[in-house]
């Protein structure tokens, strides 16, 4: 189970978090993919742009790290680190090798001392073998060398470390400071911490870290970033944006509810034009009187009647004489008529649609008008069809986390339709619409009571089986009064003729978007459809 703690603002640290401003990064990141917790990693990462400055994220911790590494490689040396240990075992050997000759006598009474130097002289070029063998299986004759070695001896770790420094680093440390015995100990020892961080960072690994440390090792910007990012986790949870089940972490209905609202506000922002008002027409709908105004009486105008206006008309009209009224005297209050709509957008979930961003707009795009809908327009019926191979009904709740299916490579188009038409005969109304968007023309259909796929004839061709039972349903679904609009993410030959097939049949609207323009355009398609007379 997650378990993070995190503390209030008391003015030291550089980056104060916000729980609302932290989502905002996280919905970000959702939008590419179908995972809480990868949605997280990533944002973890990456970093956020906050409004006090940009928080380091894991990827600019290595980032520093390996520059730290790199200044480290390009300033210092270990070629000559283990001189100093290597004199004093040389020094040592020296002194033994002169007792061995005073003690030597002549014949075989010398063979001792002789088989002494020898082993000295047959000694590993490695320093730490060196040590290891004379500790193991020498006897000294000096006592002076014999103290001495013992010191030396005591520092066998410290020299294995900076052995394998040298082995593993020698290389790539090439500055021209020439590191000693000490110095030499000391950055084996950092280059340590920094390689162990370095895991710690590339596996997310937020417990493995110690901020201290590193502090230390990258300076005090990088370990209060870090604290901050470690804290941004717990905060989305304690403010009920994300909740734990069964130790993973799901997005609360809040969290749904403020994904909507942000991908709303995204494409708003993005429109090259006023704020859109209300869905308002003067003509057929339920109307709402407005008696702070009134204007005159028009044939097919509800007979909502502003009384004291019509009298005044009628007397105006003929002073002093029995009261006759007359239509053209009739005054009425102006009225906001509100029509109600079932919309049902059909996305397009197949493998291709991961490409150049497609999926994640068109997302952000289901997000942002089932926030609409259900915030400004709640009489209004929105329902969201996802199709690839078949075609699935996504609750509001499973959209932050949808994803495009690359098991699924097919596109059924003609199974969308028919399961949209089948929402929208189960939500009745006056004004029914179906909206598509996909980036590429049918590639699997039903017939038969089974589900046929084929690939097209040649790349960017038609199934042309798939592309007839699809103009079908188009058929079907046209003959129930049911507009189709589409929204194409792919300009190709193939897929304009296709639609153009559809177009003609319905009687709807194509157009061609880029993932970067669908949220303008789809979302001033839909407020514009509600202006217009119905």
């Amino acid at each position: 189970m997650l378990r993070l703690r995190y503390t209030s603002w008391d003015g030291t640290q550089r980056i104060r978090l916000d729980p609302e401003k932290v989502f905002e990064q996280f919905a970000d990141a959702l939008s590419a993919t179908d995972d809480v917790r990868q949605a997280l990693e990533w944002m973890m990462r990456q970093g956020m742009e906050l409004p006090d400055g940009q928080l380091m994220g894991l990827d600019d911790l290595l980032q520093a790290l390996r520059e730290q590494l790199e200044q480290r490689e390009q300033s210092v040396n270990v070629d000559s680190a283990l001189d100093e240990p290597q004199s004093q075992l040389d020094d040592i050997l020296r002194r033994e090798r002169d007792t061995l000759t005073e003690l030597e006598e002549p014949g075989d009474a010398g063979a001792e001392m002789r088989e002494k130097k020898a082993f000295l002289g047959d000694l590993p070029s490695r320093l730490s073998e060196a040590i290891e063998r004379l500790a193991q299986s020498y006897s000294f004759e000096n006592e002076e060398a014999e103290r001495d070695f013992r010191d030396l001896f005591d520092r066998l770790d410290d020299i294995r470390k900076v052995e394998d420094l040298q082995q593993r680093w020698g290389d790539r440390l090439q500055g021209e400071e020439s590191l000693n015995f000490d110095q030499a100990l000391e950055l084996a020892a950092e280059l340590e911490a920094l390689m162990a961080l370095q895991r710690a960072l590339m596996r997310g690994d937020f417990e493995g870290i110690d901020p201290s440390q590193l502090g230390e090792l990258l300076g005090p910007q990088a370990a209060q970033d870090f604290s901050a990012l470690k804290q941004a986790m717990s905060m989305l949870v304690d403010a009920g944006f994300l909740t734990q089940r069964e130790g993973r972490l799901e997005l609360s209905a809040k969290g749904i509810r403020r994904i909507g609202q942000l991908a709303l506000r995204d494409i708003y922002q993005a429109l090259l034009r006023d704020r859109p008002g209300a869905h308002e027409t003067r003509r057929v709908g339920a109307a709402e009187v407005m008696p702070e105004g009134v204007r005159p009486h028009e044939p097919g105008d509800a007979l909502d009647l502003a009384l004291v206006p019509t009298l005044m008309n009628a007397v105006r009209r003929q002073p002093g004489a029995k009261l006759a009224m007359e239509p053209r005297d009739f005054e009425v209050h102006e009225s906001r008529q509100h029509s109600t709509a079932s919309t049902v957008l059909l996305l397009d979930m197949s493998w291709s649609m991961s490409w150049e961003g497609r999926f994640a707009a068109a997302k952000k795009v289901a997000l942002a008008l089932e926030s609409l809908i259900r915030t400004r327009y709640p009489r209004d019926f929105f329902g969201i069809v996802g199709f690839y191979t078949r075609a699935v009904e996504l609750r509001a709740q499973d959209l932050p986390e949808a994803s495009w299916n690359m098991g699924d490579p097919f596109t059924n188009l003609q199974d969308a339709l028919r399961m949209g038409s089948d929402l929208l005969r189960r939500h009745p109304s006056r004004n029914q619409h179906l909206i598509v968007v996909t980036d590429g023309q049918p590639t699997a259909y039903f017939a038969d009571g089974g589900l046929h796929c084929e690939w097209p004839l040649s790349f960017g061709g038609v199934s042309r089986r798939a592309a007839q039972e699809t103009l079908r349903e188009v058929e079907r679904v046209t003959k129930k009064g049911i507009t189709i609009n589409t929204f194409m993410l792919d300009d190709s030959v193939g897929l304009r003729a296709f639609v153009e097939k559809m177009t003609r049949i319905n009687k709807g609207r194509a157009l061609y978007s880029r993932p970067d323009r669908l949220g303008e355009y789809l979302l001033v398609d839909y407020l514009g459809r509600k202006r217009k007379k119905v």
